[in-house]
């Protein structure tokens, strides 16, 4: 590896300042960054003083800490609402207190409804019933088997229904149309879907918008069973009676308690009823194991299934409908219960008014050992070693607030409501929040704000991937560089920076960043451990310390890459934004939707001259169903110049933005405080720029205008989601309009930059 592109690893700043001889400290085997390089928000001497720290916040780490207490938070079940979540929500909270931490547990009365009566009965053309139990063949999975919520989705209305069975593939919109043109119509019809392909709740969202009256939603051995390789006991697999539980709640509209969204939620506020709860899936849902999914499946009938859509299951799969007819019945307990927060605070020194926040939440479906704990004992254990650096005189120069959330299952419940409540402080103080959820070994999983992609590759590049003694960044980038297509792999040799992933919905970071526009990163590893606990009895203590990361290697490297980033966020002499690679980033978003434009056009063109030339006709087979798709209206052009005048203007600020600030470092003296904390006070409200008061068209509680989770697939990010989902909806109107919006909000963001980069017409780091 040549040392232009070894230097590349932490950023474009360390070229010129660090010198040949110190490349050593590079290879493998070593930190991959040189003591006296460049780190942003830091001058070089505060850098030094930085990484001296961290070294201390490493040495202070226990590896069996995390361990015990995971097998202590994962001893029972601890969902919403819980005995042993009550008790877990005391025993996080004596903790922070012995630790010094100013704590606090903030209770929210919120709905959680839990399953009354389950049935799935096949009453032709042979009669089975489901047993929609899982079975637990270690004690480990058994451990806490009374307290067990028995595999539900929540946030679905009851319901008592009969009809015909369809196979739906993955239940996505793509599938609907597949199935209309083969002629079938799932109005009035039970859909069964496999999981995958989009976030659960899209699919009885989808089957609901088409008419059909219950859902099933089944794990497939071929997404996470035996096709993928061993399953429980033997390895990281789901077996065959694993069931998925999980919410359905429609959070692409909003996230939190579906009672009392947007507001306080307290035993005395008035609810709304049920009908009225938009974000109820409005027909019954129920998931099933592939053991209960595989006799409904074999005896149906009708075409069969594309190869696309046929799972592993030793059986053909038919699309139907029939001859296979279910009774579906779903009833709740209505309640509600405490969903409680704990909040530890650690007041700052100089910038106490400038809060870093860092969560992760501690409920689970049932035992939850990766998912949650495997994040919320990195928590604990960043914390404990935080409050060891205090003793010995440490002080952030920015206040801390670490946060175990409750409630993310059901819909982020415990950190929506949290951040409403405290919405006009958040706004006015938080500078970033941190998050992480599920972790185990593998590569490092980044999705956040893309102010902050350069401070995600700095640190990743000082780390060192505990399996491979390489930088966690050098793992991640040749990983990249394997998936990668060859244009892929020619960006990525060439960006200094690997790209992190925009952030959708998928855990509790949604409401600061979506709602209020408070930046975010969202940090974990992953991709080498399976996937067949999810959600079910088998992620246990004993199955994660097995499989997932054994030796709990993983979860100190998780503490590490966590602890620097919110030691540096609250450290740093100006708060770390670099606005290169987000400028990088918009370029790249704006290309897209143009083009999504151009090649919608090109495919509507190309797709009716098919038709009309029934070449579609032709080329069916007459023994098969077969339904013509109707012509689709001419997509027109839209002007983006808006879009691209925005563009272009916002790339010069970032560009003189960054120019300033490293003539700053280079060559003067540092700003007084004052200056600097002007400065901090305009850079961290920079990402509420690119949010507007009417969020976006039909959901309006999303509000950010870069990034949203698609409408149609829940948890993963569409990027300038009003420009893109009118484009895919063929709404041209509302993309013109969202076109302007969009580029108000690029103008107003690059308008700031330009008052943050008068600020600095004196530099602001101390280069001493």
């Amino acid at each position: 590896m040549n040392p232009k592109k070894l230097l590349s690893k932490i950023g474009s700043e360390v070229l010129g300042t660090v010198a040949m001889a110190g490349l050593a400290a590079l290879l493998p085997g070593a930190l991959a960054a040189a003591p006296d390089s460049a780190m942003v928000g830091f001058g070089l001497e505060s850098a030094k003083q930085e990484r001296n720290l961290e070294k201390k916040f490493d040495g202070g780490l226990k590896k069996e800490e995390m361990e015990n207490w995971m097998e202590h938070m994962a001893a029972r079940p601890h969902h919403l609402g819980s005995a042993y979540g009550e008790e877990l929500a005391g025993f996080v909270k004596s903790n922070f207190l012995s630790w010094g931490y100013i704590t606090e547990v903030k209770e929210y009365s919120v709905l959680f409804p839990t399953p009354k009566t389950r049935l799935l009965e096949m009453i032709s053309p042979t009669q089975f019933t489901a047993s929609l139990r899982e079975e637990s063949p270690e004690k480990d999975q058994a451990a806490g088997l009374a307290e067990q919520l028995l595999p539900f989705n929540v946030y679905t209305i009851g319901g008592d229904v009969t009809s015909d069975l369809v196979y739906v593939n993955y239940g996505v919109p793509k599938d609907y149309e597949a199935l209309a043109q083969r002629g079938i119509d799932v109005r009035g019809k039970i859909v069964i879907a496999r999981y995958g392909g989009s976030w659960r709740g899209i699919k009885p969202k989808v089957a609901a918008e088409h008419g059909a009256i219950g859902c099933l939603i089944y794990s497939d051995p071929r997404d996470d069973g035996y096709f993928q390789g061993e399953v429980f006991p033997n390895g990281p697999w789901r077996d065959k009676n694993g069931a998925q539980r999980g919410s359905v709640e429609d959070m692409p509209l909003y996230p939190g308690d579906p009672f009392t969204h947007g507001v306080t939620a307290t035993e005395e506020r008035k609810r709304v009823a049920i009908k009225n709860a938009a974000s109820l899936a409005k027909i019954p849902v129920l998931p099933i194991s592939y053991a209960d999914a595989q006799p409904l499946l074999a005896a149906m009938g009708g075409p069969v299934a594309p190869a696309e859509w046929r799972g592993a299951l030793p059986l053909t799969y038919h699309l139907g409908p029939g001859p296979t007819t279910v009774h579906l019945k779903v009833e709740f307990n209505w309640d509600f219960v405490k969903a409680r927060d704990v909040i530890a605070r650690l007041p700052g020194a100089d910038r106490a008014g400038e809060w870093v926040v860092r969560g992760n939440h501690y409920d689970a479906w049932v035992n939850g050992a990766e998912d949650p704990l495997s994040g919320a004992v990195c928590l604990l254990e960043q914390a404990r070693v935080l409050s060891v650096l205090k003793s010995q005189g440490w002080q952030p120069r920015r206040t801390i607030i670490f946060a175990l959330w409750d409630g993310e299952e059901p819909g982020l419940v415990g950190s929506t409501k949290w951040f409403e409540e405290n919405a006009a402080e958040l706004t006015k103080h938080a500078a970033v929040y941190i998050n992480t959820d599920s972790n185990h070994r593998g590569f490092l999983e980044a999705q956040g704000s893309h102010t902050l992609e350069k401070f995600v590759n700095q640190i990743a590049s000082e780390i060192m991937d505990p399996e491979k003694n390489i930088s966690v960044w050098e793992r991640l980038h040749d990983q990249m560089i394997l998936k990668a297509s060859p244009a892929e792999r020619k960006e990525i040799n060439a960006r200094p920076d690997l790209r992190i992933e925009a952030p959708g919905a998928g855990s509790d970071y949604a409401a600061s960043l979506n709602h209020l526009g408070i930046p975010i990163v969202n940090l974990g590893y992953g991709g080498e451990a399976g996937g067949g606990s999810y959600h079910s009895i088998e992620d246990s203590y004993a199955n994660y310390s097995r499989f997932s990361d054994p030796g709990f290697s993983y979860a100190l490297l998780l503490t590490q890459t966590s602890g620097r980033a919110v030691l540096r966020f609250a450290n740093a002499d100006v708060l770390p934004f670099e606005f290169g690679d987000f400028s990088d980033t918009m370029e790249k978003y704006v290309g897209e939707v143009t083009k999504l434009l151009d090649d919608t056009r090109e495919e509507t063109k190309e797709m009716n001259q098919l038709i009309q030339s029934k070449t579609l006709w032709a080329a069916a087979d007459p023994e098969q169903p077969f339904v013509e798709p109707p012509i689709k209206a001419y997509v027109p052009y839209l002007n983006f110049a808006p879009l691209q005048n925005s563009l272009a203007k916002l790339k010069e600020s970032c560009r003189k933005f960054e120019a300033a600030r490293k003539a700053g470092e280079s060559n003067q003296p540092a700003l007084s405080l004052p200056a600097d904390q002007a400065l901090d006070e305009v850079l961290m409200k920079l990402e509420q720029t690119l949010t507007t008061p009417e969020g976006l068209p039909r959901r309006p509680w999303y509000r950010h205008t870069i990034y949203a989770p698609g409408f149609y697939t829940g948890y993963s990010a569409k990027t300038l989601p009003g420009i893109r989902e009118a484009i895919e909806q063929r709404n041209w109107p509302e993309a013109t309009q969202q076109i302007e919006i969009v580029a108000r909000t690029l103008e107003a963001f690059a308008s700031e930059l330009d008052r943050a980069r008068q600020l600095i017409s004196l530099p602001t780091m101390n280069t001493q």
